[in-house]
């Protein structure tokens, strides 16, 4: 449905409904439950270089209107995800994908995004640089400008496809490094990452997810993220792909209108598998509630 259509650098999405990173698994998973084509694109479950097992269980943690995740980029490694988990997706999925990436180091990020981009079915490189569940990297490249904009600049300089780098919120001021990273090269900026939370045990007085802090998504963080979606709208002149606590068409408009160009539903994937889907046909309705004749018109009309 054409009222429905956004664009990422030149891409044409259907709608703008993405499943996030790691909620999702490869997209493939999801064919059973409903026509996984109607959705704008997929993002896949974040890879690394090497395989990871991911951090101990238990390793999630349910909280009001919310869950804190430390599986800690569990994947089979960049080579499996290309022989394996791309073939599979292929066979039931015929658009392409955002592929999350994740590394340890500058060349790891390099060595992951140069093989996405030589793969057919990739449309946009995710570049992961705020992941809060591992003891190492990630999230060390997301909270420094100048470690934020190397990255992008490394990555940009062997990519010919969009990149986006996905921001972290656990900053003192994301509009830095949203900036940073524009400066360096930066196609688009996906946000936002997680917050850092805890749960503890009333019984015990013990941390209940193994690796103590994980990250915390869901209908609660939505608030912060608006406000920063918000923020960097007014910084930057690149799309944005706003996460956050999206579990609603209403909440997809509210996201656009603060600055996105399309959206990523996180946590409400593991609540209500059917939840993208359920979206995207709630969609129509709610924008003729509101008088909206296409999405385009409403993205950052909250700067207007």
């Amino acid at each position: 449905m054409e009222r429905l259509s956004v664009e990422l650098c030149g891409w044409k999405l259907d709608n703008p409904v993405i499943p996030a990173s790691g909620t999702f698994g490869f997209g493939y998973e999801f064919a059973q439950f409903y026509d996984i084509n109607r959705l704008g694109s997929i993002a896949t479950k974040g890879t690394t270089r090497e395989s990871r097992y991911g951090n101990p269980t238990p390793r999630i943690a349910e909280c009001d209107r919310g869950m804190i995740n430390a599986v800690g980029l569990q994947n089979p490694g960049i080579d499996k995800v290309i022989s394996e988990e791309f073939p599979k997706l292929k066979e039931v999925y015929h658009k392409k994908v955002v592929a999350n990436v994740s590394g340890f180091s500058v060349e790891e990020y390099v060595e992951c995004a140069m093989k996405m981009d030589k793969e057919d079915i990739v449309g946009i490189i995710e570049i992961n640089i705020s992941c809060p569940n591992v003891s190492h990297g990630g999230m060390s490249f997301g909270t420094d400008p100048q470690a934020a904009a190397e990255v992008t600049r490394a990555v940009k300089a062997v990519t010919t496809k969009p990149v986006f780098i996905k921001l972290t919120p656990n900053v003192t001021d994301i509009v830095a490094i949203a900036k940073a990273v524009e400066e360096a090269g930066a196609d688009g900026i996906s946000m936002i990452n997680t917050l850092l939370g805890a749960r503890f045990d009333l019984k015990t007085g013990k941390p209940i997810i193994a690796n103590i802090m994980g990250g915390f998504s869901g209908p609660a963080i939505k608030p912060v993220a608006l406000r920063m979606v918000y923020q960097v709208y007014k910084a930057v002149s690149i799309p944005i792909i706003g996460i956050g606590g999206i579990a609603t068409a209403e909440d997809v408009i509210e996201m656009m209108s603060a600055g996105a160009t399309a959206i990523q539903v996180g946590a409400e994937n593991c609540r209500n598998p059917y939840a993208c889907m359920q979206i995207i046909e709630d969609l129509p309705k709610v924008m003729d509630r509101y008088g909206i004749k296409t999405l385009k018109e409403i993205i950052g009309r909250a700067h207007r």
